[in-house]
């Protein structure tokens, strides 16, 4: 018989020393590693799902997105009527009413200013142009008549061979104004209901939850809700005193159109970092047009002063208070923001983490087990809290 027709024994059976390998032979870290990758892996999963699901409803989203700033900013508002013993709903109809008289008066009064001022300012801009082609042709560069206009004979080249791709630039500008004018509408309907019913629809939210969930779900929605408001106020403030700084120090130089750049500064200042930066440079780039270099050089030493006191006195005394993010924090977010969504994505960016930052600390700390009565319940009148708190129990 050869070795190969020999009957195989089992080596579990013979060898007295095999077992099933199981997680007490794998080293304690590599578990904890293990444990830690698959739950970090479900969640990333999790995330971009979401992510991508709420980018394909990009023009529903971002609306709401601005109309809970919104009330969060118009709130106080409205419950100062309610207070003063104003039906709700007329509270709410002035309030929304009054807004959006305000912008539009500011957007009709900057738009105003800059037809006003446009022509000067361009006509500042041609002399600026034939001091450059001077400077060009006189300075260390030494070119010709013939050689520059050469030059300007290719930039037209070029803009004409591309007429095609500018049409469809301009096309999808006026799209895109399409979207945002409709994106308005969609705002400001959903905000008079944030702001009149506010505490129904989200008692009804937390009503869809398992019922153990719902006080921990409450307490952090309510935790982030507080946070958003008090970002938006102190948003607000940082914003103001960015544009009057700005704005005041560019009308003393001479500067064109200071009333639009510091509603643009204004405007800008909701993007945290990135917005100063931009209308920094249009401040000084309008100085530069304007003034000449010198009166630039001014206007950007005043841009520097007022953007560090808002980062080392506003920022961290009054913002960092508010919504408890380190600056690290904040200008990761900007920037994963803008990568992931652009414009939108750098203005929701901060208030989105910090929203985050209060619902996790508040389940982390599991405060729905002391905290009976969250901070932003207080905001709400008797009457609706009395209201939802039946309608819940019912």
């Amino acid at each position: 018989m050869s070795a190969s027709d020999a009957p195989r024994t089992d080596v579990s059976q013979t060898s007295p020393a095999y077992r099933r390998v199981n997680d007490s032979d794998l080293p304690y870290a590599l578990r904890i590693a293990a444990a830690w990758s698959w739950r970090l892996a479900i969640i990333l999963v999790v995330v971009t799902a979401l992510v991508w699901g709420l980018a394909q409803l990009s023009f529903l989203v971002i609306p709401v997105l601005v109309a809970a700033l919104l009330a969060g900013l118009l709130s106080p508002v409205v419950n100062a009527f309610v207070r003063a013993q104003v039906p709700r709903g007329v509270a709410v109809a002035i309030t929304e009413l009054g807004f959006i008289a305000l912008v539009a008066g500011l957007l009709t009064l900057v738009g105003r200013q800059i037809s006003a001022g446009f022509a000067q300012l361009w006509d500042e801009a041609i002399a600026g142009l034939s001091e450059v082609q001077k400077w060009l042709s006189e300075g260390p560069l030494q070119l010709t008549a013939t050689q520059l206009q050469t030059y300007i004979d290719d930039a037209q080249h070029v803009l004409q061979n591309n007429q095609g791709t500018l049409v469809n630039g301009v096309l999808s500008v006026g799209s895109s104004a399409g979207h945002i004018i409709t994106g308005a509408l969609i705002a400001l309907f959903v905000l008079v209901f944030f702001l009149l019913e506010g505490e129904r629809i989200w008692t009804f939210l937390v009503g869809l939850l398992p019922r153990a969930a719902r006080p921990a779900a409450d307490g952090a929605g309510r935790a982030g809700w507080v946070s958003l408001v008090s970002y938006v106020r102190v948003q607000v403030l940082v914003a103001a005193v960015d544009a009057v700084g700005i704005g005041v120090g560019a009308a003393v130089l001479g500067v064109p159109l200071a009333l639009p750049l510091g509603i643009l500064v204004f405007v800008s200042s909701f993007i945290p970092v990135v917005g100063a930066l931009i209308s920094g440079a249009v401040a000084v780039l309008l100085a530069l047009v304007a003034n000449g270099l010198v009166n630039a050089v001014i206007m950007l030493v005043i841009v520097v002063a007022v953007q560090q006191i808002e980062s080392h006195v506003l920022q961290p005394l009054v913002m960092g208070r508010a919504v408890a993010l380190h600056p690290v924090a904040v200008v990761l977010s900007v920037a994963a923001g803008s990568y992931l969504a652009g414009i939108p994505g750098a203005l929701f960016a901060v208030p989105t983490l910090a929203v985050a930052n209060s619902a996790v600390r508040y389940i982390s700390a599991r405060a729905w087990e002391t905290d009976r009565a969250p901070a932003a319940r207080a905001e709400v009148p008797s009457e609706a809290a009395g209201a939802a708190e039946s309608d819940a129990t019912s």
